[in-house]
């Protein structure tokens, strides 16, 4: 359960918008979406090395 402190005087637009981005931190609709459907750990495996093979060729050694 997320609490949200709220200062005397605050608006309730800053209050959904501390909330938002509290939530959004915590990961839970990430899971969610995550749980939907299985992926093996194999896929799951070669998805990672993919997107660091990516990576290493967008941002890594520049000659």
């Amino acid at each position: 359960m997320l609490v949200i402190p709220v200062k005397e005087g605050e608006s309730i637009e800053k209050a959904l918008k501390k909330y938002k981005k509290k939530f959004e931190r915590t990961g839970t609709m990430k899971e969610l979406r995550n749980r939907q459907k299985f992926t093996k750990p194999s896929v799951e495996n070669r998805e990672q090395k993919l997107k660091a093979i990516y990576k290493n060729k967008k941002y890594g050694s520049e000659d």
